[in-house]
């Protein structure tokens, strides 16, 4: 442990929370120094250079304890982190396409997220769960618009955005279903490609005359063209990303996370 320094907070949970710390103060007896608030962490951390056979018992008898306070200061130092890029991206207006987008919530919510997304991927499916959540818990305050990014645009995903484009041209609340559908099944349409599309299509009553017609349309392919330059234009480099408000939200964010940055927003959507 030689040169390296010690968490104080961490050094302190330890020591006297899991019982050494009845060790410092016999040291402290023995060797006649006074043990002051100033001097306690270099008073301890020089214990546990001389005795590292306290840390490591210490680890043995309470593992999941330490990784428990472990993981509580990496997620602090997470939300700090982001709470400091989200107070720069209040400075910076983004605009993106919405028009002939389909909204799920309230057209009028204080707080839109905007999802960079594709069916086919494993973490979006994590993230459209974090976001459905969401919508439960702040209901009419939060909505959803959801932008195609597939990694593959003529692969299964590139099709099932295009599907869920073309059966909102008909109706927004069965674009809905599809793309639940979609992300329940996503190993389903990951293996049997545009037949699980027309299939699920099909059991929610979709016109497939008009959607056969729609799906290969110009109005699709140019929604479909303006997510692709929304995304570039904001450098998505991968997904799921997302706009909240102004705020960007990159990967699978935790659910507490996450409503860290609808919070923020809706606090700054009242000014």
């Amino acid at each position: 442990m030689k040169g390296k320094k010690i968490s104080f907070p961490l050094m302190v949970t330890l020591m006297l929370s899991l019982g050494a710390g009845s060790f410092l103060f016999g040291w402290q007896a023995t060797a006649n120094a006074q043990v002051t608030e100033d001097n306690f962490p270099q008073v301890l951390e020089k214990v546990l250079r001389e005795h590292p056979d306290i840390v490591m018992d210490v680890l043995r008898r309470n593992s999941e304890a330490v990784l428990d306070i472990a993981q509580q200061g990496s997620n602090l130092r997470r939300q700090h982190n982001l709470e400091a890029q989200w107070r720069e991206d209040m400075k910076t207006p983004k605009s993106v396409h919405l028009k002939g987008r389909p909204v799920l919530g309230s057209p009028d919510a204080r707080v839109r997220i905007v999802a960079f997304s594709d069916f086919t991927c494993h973490f979006c499916r994590q993230a459209s769960h974090t976001v459905d959540a969401l919508l439960k818990e702040y209901g009419k305050n939060v909505s959803l618009v959801f932008k195609n990014l597939p990694l593959d645009e003529k692969g299964p995903g590139g099709q099932a955005g295009a599907y869920f484009v073309a059966i909102a041209q008909q109706d927004e609340e069965k674009a809905w279903k599809f793309y639940k559908a979609m992300f329940a099944d996503r190993d389903r349409l990951v293996s049997e490609g545009e037949d699980f599309l027309k299939k699920t299509a099909q059991g929610l009553g979709v016109d497939m005359k008009r959607l056969s017609r729609d799906v290969r349309g110009k109005k699709v392919s140019e929604i479909l063209a303006e997510d692709q330059q929304d995304a570039q234009k904001l450098g998505v480099e991968g997904t799921p990303y997302f706009l909240v408000n102004n705020l960007v939200v990159r990967g699978a964010l935790p659910l507490d996370l996450f409503k860290g940055a609808v919070d923020m927003a809706a606090k700054q959507a009242k000014k």
